[in-house]
């Protein structure tokens, strides 16, 4: 039983191959399609954006769209710079702040950007918001949606999707998105990324605000504020992360390669 499963899998692979991650270069499974990812996403985004309260300060609202322009400006140059050029009509950038206490932001698949405004109480610049909106990109940007949710779509299907999900995926899309989006939380949209995702996240969103022109020296200021304030717990959009100091650590050792990307 075990060998057939593995078969399966591996024909399942074969059947859909692989993807590679822009910036990073790293190799990808991918179950699902762009498509549909954008679909079931778009849902999720449409019921959430419905249902929250828009901020009223108009000072931060602009803020996060311009800095929000700038990156996804900086993201479209770079995918058509190297070779990703297909992949802009995946992205309708939408730029959101939203009235919440929570210290939070997400970026869905197709460029659906939410800040809320608690986020904006620790963020004191530009840049500082930039490295928070580069992270949330660079998700969109690396595809990490298609992937956990591909991961879902093996995990609870298994070889099985040979039959199903291959030739008509939608059931199996449709019964893992809510895992993905977090249907039915009470924050709302969420992504539970892994932290090998984080950490992607957390390096090419540094490239994309340095593209954008922003200073990425700021990131290590700005998530040692984030480190002060988690005393009373992590909040929601990191808590798959390695430690604030291992992030921290990571980011800094990240911090001389951003030269060359910088205008």
């Amino acid at each position: 039983m075990q060998k057939r499963l593995s078969v399966g899998i591996a024909l399942v692979l074969l059947l859909t191959g692989c993807s590679s991650v822009p910036i990073t270069g790293r190799k990808q499974m991918m179950l699902v399609s762009e498509q549909e990812v954008l679909s079931a996403s778009l849902t999720q985004y449409s019921e959430f954006i419905s249902s929250a309260q828009k901020s009223t300060n108009a000072t931060q609202t602009a803020q996060v769209v311009r800095v929000g322009k700038k990156i996804a400006a900086a993201t479209e140059e770079y995918l058509k710079a190297n070779g990703f050029a297909d992949e802009i009509a995946n992205f309708a950038w939408e730029f959101n702040l939203v009235n919440d206490a929570q210290v939070n932001a997400f970026c869905m698949p197709g460029g659906k950007i939410v800040v809320y405004e608690g986020l904006m109480k620790i963020v004191a610049s530009d840049d500082e918001l930039a490295v928070v909106m580069g992270h949330e990109v660079a998700h969109a940007v690396a595809k990490h949606s298609n992937e956990r949710m591909s991961q879902q779509v093996l995990t609870q299907y298994g070889a099985a999707i040979l039959s199903t999900a291959v030739s008509n995926k939608s059931a199996a899309i449709q019964n893992v998105a809510g895992t993905v989006y977090g249907l039915g939380s009470e924050i709302g949209v969420t992504l539970p990324f892994s932290r090998k995702h984080e950490t992607e996240a957390d390096y090419m969103g540094l490239v994309l605000m340095t593209m954008a022109g922003y200073n990425p020296n700021a990131a290590v200021g700005f998530w040692q504020k984030m480190a002060a304030g988690n005393a009373g717990g992590t909040p929601e959009f990191l808590s798959t992360h390695p430690s604030d100091s291992r992030r921290i650590s990571d980011i800094q050792q990240y911090l001389p390669e951003m030269e060359k990307y910088k205008k």
